[in-house]
């Protein structure tokens, strides 16, 4: 850290941790600020030509965003070009351009007016879905549509170009066309107002390799150009003109990290075994084809889920069986002899996608509504098509195909059954597939929790998705601010479920994973195998961290662990202990 001691007072902020890694240097505050819209009648014989200058500031965005796609994949790779698809997407809604059309002909008021108009009430829509991924996907519209805006009233598009070298980037929030036009050597870190760890700031960032926080409110108040600033991608804080005191000490903690980094690539290449010598399986989780690379990169000894609802969100129609099952057997392929289990599709009223017109509604409460399973077995024709698509996939590599949001062995029946008939379809085609294929079911919701031995009569194996059981065992929304901190994962009725899963499951011989986020923390990560369970399954970045875990501690200890931790009443104090168990092998701080 540089010695430079800032003038002012110091002050924290802590926000949300997106991306790893600690810097120092001076900010560059950018504000993003929406385009003024004019609004004024046009008269009839001027309609055909407003149209017509609609259409034209549609395609000239749509080659904007896709040379910065160009631009991006160049500079950053494939997987972060991707992002980019989602806004082409937006350019070819046709219920989005027809409805600002029907706007604009039944109100005569010029056409950025009412396309400003419907796309705000798009984006409404959006940021009010309780799916963290769709609801980011809000800034997407709101991107587009700035730039189709700007381009309508032939104004220069934002730009973050003009950044200095060395610079950390601070803003209100970063669009995907905001981030691809910073240089890769001028930022040193970026942090936002807004934003969570699977927003665009946080993926570029990663994909820049650059410490980033976000979530932090009304930074862009406290700060200016100008101003020192560290950024801790670790901790999710910023501290703005650091003391000496506090920079001597974050150069410390960077010599640890980097030190600490090293050994977390040395324990990848290894095992991930105990040092009681027990093998814990630890898996990936992925939502493309593209991320096979970093199913191999990181060492994973497979999938342990496939979201195969992104093949539909990605696409204006719905993929059709060939469609998926080239997915499929591509992945299944790539990473043969690994398993891959594949999640039957997970899309419901919290997930609008163009090519479920009149399929799906909106609901007051969509994640207790018509989703997931609910929503297959009620469309039976377009889970067929899934279920043939995962099964012709089968005979290319070690597949596993999984429902989710199962609530009772009815809903399991009932799947099993149309399994069957696609079976059945398959053999009157003369279609090979894998016979023994092996079939699971998430456990996510607490009526399937209880009911686990029944379940185990009608599959294979079980995936426990932490994420939604810990909301709906505590009643918790996690995208509710005011109550967000009440999602305690060691809240104790939350240990004594997986307890109880786990106990229910090995009675019957039926083996037990997580997929949820706990499974990829390296704080949670022992006491869910103390707990009995059999493999994790994580984004792949977090796999280092688990593994070098693995390795630093033994399996007999993970079940101490467990045993004390269902001992206690508080979650504080459950969490402090299992803090205390982690803090002790890594020996980072």
């Amino acid at each position: 850290m540089s010695p430079e001691k800032p003038a002012q007072k110091e002050v924290v902020v802590q926000g949300i941790a997106a991306s790893q890694g600690i810097a120092y240097g001076q900010v560059f505050v950018y504000l993003r600020s929406d385009v003024e819209v004019p609004s004024y009648q046009v008269t009839p014989e001027k309609r055909i030509e407003e149209v017509s200058r609609f259409e034209k500031a549609l395609l000239v965005t749509r080659q904007q965003i896709a040379k910065i796609q160009s631009e991006v994949e160049k500079n950053l790779g494939k997987d972060e070009s991707m992002i980019f698809d989602a806004h082409l997407l937006v350019l070819e809604d046709q219920a989005l351009i027809s409805e600002t059309i029907r706007e604009f002909e039944t109100s005569g008021a010029n056409i950025e007016t009412c396309f400003d108009q419907v796309s705000r009430r798009y984006v409404q829509a959006f940021s009010q879905i309780d799916d963290e991924y769709l609801r980011e996907r809000a800034g997407d519209i709101r991107d587009v549509a700035q730039r189709v805006l700007q381009n309508l009233l032939g104004q220069a598009e934002n730009s973050l170009a003009r950044v200095a070298e060395k610079r950390v980037v601070v803003a209100n929030d970063l669009t995907p066309s905001d981030s691809a036009s910073i240089d890769r050597g001028a930022a040193l870190a970026l942090a936002t107002d807004s934003g969570s760890k699977t927003s665009h700031t946080a993926i570029v960032a990663r994909s820049m390799k650059v410490p980033a926080v976000v979530g932090l409110h009304d930074l862009t108040r406290k700060t200016k150009t100008g101003d020192w600033m560290i950024v801790d991608g670790y901790e999710g804080l910023v501290i703005l003109n650091p003391s000496e005191q506090t920079l001597f000490r974050y150069g410390k903690i960077q010599q640890r990290k980097k030190s600490f980094e090293q050994r977390l690539i040395d324990a990848n290449r290894q095992p991930s075994v105990t040092l009681d010598g027990v093998t814990v399986p630890l898996m990936a989780n992925i939502e493309t084809v593209e991320e096979i690379a970093q199913v191999k990169e990181y060492n994973a000894a497979g999938v342990g889920l496939f979201r195969t609802e992104y093949l539909y969100l990605n696409s204006s129609i719905v993929p059709t069986e060939q469609e998926q099952f080239l997915a499929y057997k591509t992945v299944a392929e790539a990473l043969a002899p690994c398993p891959v289990v594949i999640r039957t599709l997970d899309l419901g009223g919290d997930k609008p996608v163009a090519g479920f017109t009149g399929l799906l509604f909106k609901e007051e409460n969509p994640f207790l509504g018509f989703r997931a399973i609910r929503f297959c077995l009620e469309n039976p024709a377009i889970f067929k098509d899934q279920l043939r698509a995962i099964l012709m996939a089968s005979v290319h590599g070690k597949v596993q195909l999984m429902y989710p949001m199962v609530s009772g062995a009815g809903e399991l029946a009932r799947a099993n059954a149309l399994l069957e008939e696609c079976k059945a379809e398959l053999k009157s085609r003369g279609q090979p597939y894998d016979e023994t294929l092996s079939v699971g079911a998430m456990i996510e919701i607490p009526s399937a929790a209880a009911t686990v031995d029944l379940l185990a009569r009608h599959c294979s194996f079980f995936s426990i998705g932490t994420n939604d059981l810990i909301q709906y065992l505590l009643a918790i929304d996690r995208g509710n601010d005011h109550i967000a901190h009440l999602y305690e994962p060691t809240h104790p009725a939350v240990l004594r479920t997986l307890r109880q899963i786990v106990g229910d499951a090995h009675r019957r011989n039926v083996p037990v994973g997580v997929c949820g986020e706990m499974a990829g923390d390296p704080v949670f990560a022992p006491l869910l195998l103390g707990l009995g369970v059999d493999s994790l399954s994580m984004t792949p970045s977090s796999l280092p961290q688990v593994r070098f875990l693995v390795r630093a501690m033994k399996m007999s200890e993970a079940r101490e662990l467990a045993v004390a931790a269902l001992a206690m009443d508080s979650a504080r104090e459950i969490y402090a202990l299992c803090d205390e168990f982690y803090r002790q092998r890594v020996k980072v701080d």
